[in-house]
């Protein structure tokens, strides 16, 4: 399952309970800049593996993404702030 999970624009208390919830369950948290969305991340001691996923990468990782949503595994897409969509990681999905 992928999810797209929206994160604050300036105050990290700015994120809807569904999102952390979503952030707590899935196996692997992918996100367009790793040190922003770690600083989320710690504030709400959500540990998670993390991976960089941004329009530089994009093209060599997806296969690899697609192969783990089809054995299960729950993975969450976040951006630097709002929500993942045409002009951030996601477009490519």
């Amino acid at each position: 399952m992928l999810y797209l999970v929206p994160t604050p624009i300036g105050n990290l208390k700015d994120i809807t309970l569904r999102a952390l919830d979503v952030l707590k369950e899935v196996d692997l948290i992918l996100a367009e800049d790793t040190r922003t969305s770690s600083h989320l991340l710690t504030h709400y001691q959500i540990t998670k593996p993390i991976s960089p996923y941004h329009q530089h990468n994009e093209h060599k990782v997806l296969h690899h993404l697609v192969e783990q949503l089809q054995i299960g595994k729950k993975i969450a897409l976040v951006t630097d702030a709002g929500t993942p969509g045409i002009s951030d990681p996601a477009f490519y999905w």
